[in-house]
């Protein structure tokens, strides 16, 4: 029996689909992408079928927001971190791992795409009554607090919401710098509030990343209270 299928609480009835999901494609042809397809939809689904049971007063606009915060790239690797040695399972090509002693850490983007690979292949091997409760053990602590999350909103749109209550003008966002390749750049972003001759600085993986780490910055100097009713910066995409 694979670790996996013990930490998971599922048997796999077909091997094959656990080890597919497991392997990334610098390592062989038959690798996880299509895996990863369909587990993005089905955990989609999952969790969109939790919060219309669960929270029958919310709009849908509130429950959107909540869902896209609960399966976003972040949040999914903030969740294989509840599986011991979970990269070491992965199937990786020489240049994913690195070279010499220091082996390099693996990416992001490729351990929250094997856990979805994994949750397509538990819906493959023994369909949507299988996969719902591995969802629902990964995700139990984030599903408890779902509802709180309905109430917070990203640092730009808090921002804007504050200073416009109060009357001010909108924040403004510039690019100071850009780093890097086309495939790998570093923002470089100031957020600007003139009426409070206010300026703060932040980098990102992306413009709009960059901007909300901006204007996370900006809302603790305005209001350190606003911090409770802002969505972390790790749960954004």
């Amino acid at each position: 029996m694979h670790p996996l299928e013990i930490l998971f609480e599922y048997k796999f009835s077909k091997p094959s689909l656990l080890k597919q999901a497991l392997t990334h494609r610098s390592f062989s042809t038959e690798h996880n992408e299509r895996l990863e397809f369909i587990g993005d939809s089905v955990l989609n689904c999952v969790i969109a079928e939790f919060l219309y049971n669960q929270y029958p007063s919310e709009r849908e606009g509130s429950l959107s927001r909540v869902r896209a915060q609960l399966v976003n790239e972040q949040c999914l690797f903030n969740l294989t971190e509840q599986f011991p040695n979970f990269s070491q399972y992965l199937l990786l090509g020489k240049a994913e791992l690195g070279s010499g002693l220091q082996p390099q850490p693996v990416q992001v983007s490729i351990l929250a795409d094997a856990l979805e690979a994994i949750l397509g292949a538990i819906f493959l091997d023994g369909g949507f009554d299988a996969v719902r409760p591995v969802v629902q053990k990964i995700y139990a602590t984030l599903l408890q607090n779902a509802i709180q999350r309905t109430q917070r909103k990203d640092a730009k749109t808090q921002l804007q919401e504050w200073l416009q209550k109060r009357q001010f003008e909108r924040p403004n966002y510039t690019v100071v710098e850009e780093q890097g390749l086309s495939h790998d750049r570093l923002f470089t972003i100031e957020c600007h509030i003139s009426s409070h001759k206010l300026t703060t600085r932040a980098t990102g993986r992306s413009r709009r990343q960059a901007e909300q780490h901006a204007a996370h910055l900006a809302c603790l100097k305005l209001d350190p209270l606003l911090e409770t009713q802002l969505i972390p910066l790790s749960e954004l995409p």
